[in-house]
């Protein structure tokens, strides 16, 4: 009998593990589509949303703060104006009209800590009238999320909580479907350009997605040399993340992350010759477009939920963050057609499974359609910064070839096509930094 009782209770107990399992598998996140994930960085009456419309719908705007109040952060909003005048219903509402959704990052870089007349008064003032005017249940319904703060560095860590605090209860005050960010932040301390998380620890209730700036900074000063997206020696990009991840799964669980900068500076002018940026090292315009296609590939299978680059335009300048534009003098750089290539192929797709991973060789990711099951995209490519070149042969067992294509680099009416040669379930090609896409249908 005793026996007979022992084996029910690991039977139950067997039974609640696999019924605990299956929960956690049916409530597991669903990945994004693509076209749901990709962002673009962008800059009010600067921005040109015909021109940017094939890279993606999502955008983010720096909003100045100064802009709305001038100096005095009392100031009473006259929306839809900006007190300097600017009209943010023409501007945000003629994006929304194009297709965009807009997520606006909150600048108080013209508005030092010791100018406000009352803080706490004052930014709770300020957030709750722009929530309520600008808010998806607002009067104008154009803005989704705003961000308290982009790289607020002027900020100490107990000035930027109560701002943040502040500024954050006006936002759901004024709009409580308006999603709230942090600004830019670190699983660790706080510096010129993040601040630590700590800051908003125990604030959970007051903001929805944690707001991430990544950079693939290799060196410092005087090159700030950046590499590609995956090098395993970069100390702030992919481990970065994680860390920011780990640091949500353990204290704020269930946020969303967000990847607001990320990015690579490429120029066709030479190095200045002197000052601070002599010695500044960009990558070619091949090498942005690969390492923005790739990022955002790494990321999709990461638990991020968007990612936005920086920048959509620059002026051909050779110094740090003064030539990561998408276009150059609103020309198209190689890295709007490979973007623009990854969003309309990827668009209705979210990621599904890493098919093959063999280190410093080659990655293959598959991509399910968001309504039809039978298709799948694989994406190949060689993860490294060498223009290393792999042979690979990949199993497509129960599933047929339709068609590859390779990462295009200039305007054409379709990509050009991928040699991938066919022997019974098995796919041979030569995989290289450029991403491949793999058109598959499930037989």
């Amino acid at each position: 009998m005793r026996i007979i009782q022992i084996s029910a209770l690991c039977i139950a107990a067997l039974l609640s593990i696999s019924s605990s399992a299956y929960c956690a598998e049916k409530n597991q996140k669903q990945k994004p589509m693509l076209k749901d994930f990709m962002g673009l960085c962008v800059h009010t009456i600067q921005f040109k949303p015909d021109l940017y419309k094939p890279i993606c719908r999502l955008v983010r705007d720096y909003h100045g703060f100064n802009w709305d109040v001038g100096k005095d952060t009392d100031f009473k909003t006259i929306f839809p104006f900006a007190r300097n005048k600017v009209n943010w219903e023409q501007l945000y509402g003629g994006w929304v009209k194009k297709g965009y959704e807009v997520d606006t990052s909150i600048m108080f870089n013209g508005t030092k800590p010791e100018s406000w007349k009352d803080l706490e008064k004052d930014a709770y003032k300020y957030g709750k009238e722009y929530a309520s005017f600008f808010g998806p249940s607002g009067k104008l319904k154009v803005v989704t999320t705003a961000e308290v703060g982009n790289e607020p560095g002027d900020y100490d860590d107990a000035t930027y909580r109560k701002l943040f605090e502040s500024m954050a209860k006006g936002f759901r005050d004024g709009d409580p479907k308006l999603k709230i960010a942090t600004c830019a932040a670190e699983a660790g301390k706080s510096h010129k350009y993040a601040k630590s998380l700590s800051c908003v620890k125990g604030l959970e209730d007051m903001y929805d997605i944690i707001n991430i700036h990544i950079y693939a900074q290799l060196e410092g000063w005087p090159t700030w040399k950046r590499s590609f997206p995956e090098d395993p020696k970069l100390p702030n990009y992919l481990k970065k993340l994680k860390d920011i991840i780990e640091w949500r799964d353990k204290n704020a669980i269930g946020k969303e992350l967000w990847v607001t900068e990320f990015g690579w500076d490429c120029t066709t002018k030479p190095n200045h010759k002197d000052g601070t940026f002599k010695k500044w090292v960009g990558v070619t315009d091949l090498q942005q477009a690969q390492y923005l296609v790739r990022s955002f590939l790494v990321f999709s299978a990461m638990d991020i939920d968007r990612a936005y680059i920086y920048f959509f335009n620059d002026n051909d300048a050779p110094s740090l963050h003064a030539a990561a534009g998408l276009t150059r003098d609103f020309q198209p750089k190689p890295s709007f057609y490979a973007v623009s290539q990854l969003y309309a192929t990827l668009g209705d797709y979210r990621f599904g499974r890493v098919v093959e991973k063999k280190s410093g060789q080659y990655l293959v990711y598959e991509y399910h359609h968001e309504k039809d099951q039978k298709k799948l995209i694989w994406v190949a490519w060689s993860p490294t910064g060498d223009n290393k070149e792999t042979e690979a042969k990949l199993d497509i067992k129960g599933m047929k070839l339709l068609k590859a294509a390779k990462m295009t680099t200039q305007k054409a009416d379709k990509p050009e096509a991928a040699d991938v040669k066919i022997k019974g379930s098995s796919a041979t090609l030569t995989i290289t930094e450029s991403p491949v896409y793999i058109y598959l249908e499930k037989k």
